[in-house]
């Protein structure tokens, strides 16, 4: 089977690993923090389809646009997962792990924006 350009990339698999944490997350956020729930998948969709659409894109400034997209993305993740540690929907040793795959994330987004 060929893959997509995305499908390449180690940042596109990290982030659907964090996906896959945030949706299972979510499951376990009380029903009356709809709003928390929400906010939280939509950030964590965005890391991957942001890297996706960016690989797509051939010019150089597109691909960093969207890259710096899904970064900012992964950043709100990360104090997400603070509010959800503070509030104590996630044990702290959760939250750190969660955490330290967003900053890999991050960190491969970054470069990747550099270019």
């Amino acid at each position: 089977m060929a893959l997509l350009d995305h499908e390449n990339l180690d940042v596109y698999h990290r982030s659907i690993e964090f996906l896959t944490l945030a949706l299972r997350l979510v499951t376990y956020l009380p029903r009356g923090e709809r709003e928390l729930r929400e906010q939280l998948k939509r950030a964590a969709i965005s890391v991957p389809l942001n890297i996706a659409e960016g690989s797509g894109k051939p010019a150089k400034p597109d691909r960093a646009r969207f890259y710096a997209i899904a970064r900012g993305s992964a950043m709100e993740c990360g104090a997400l997962m603070d509010v959800c540690r503070v509030a104590g929907y996630l044990a702290p040793a959760e939250a750190e792990d969660a955490k330290s795959l967003l900053a890999r994330i991050v960190a491969m987004l970054t470069r990747m924006c550099r270019g």
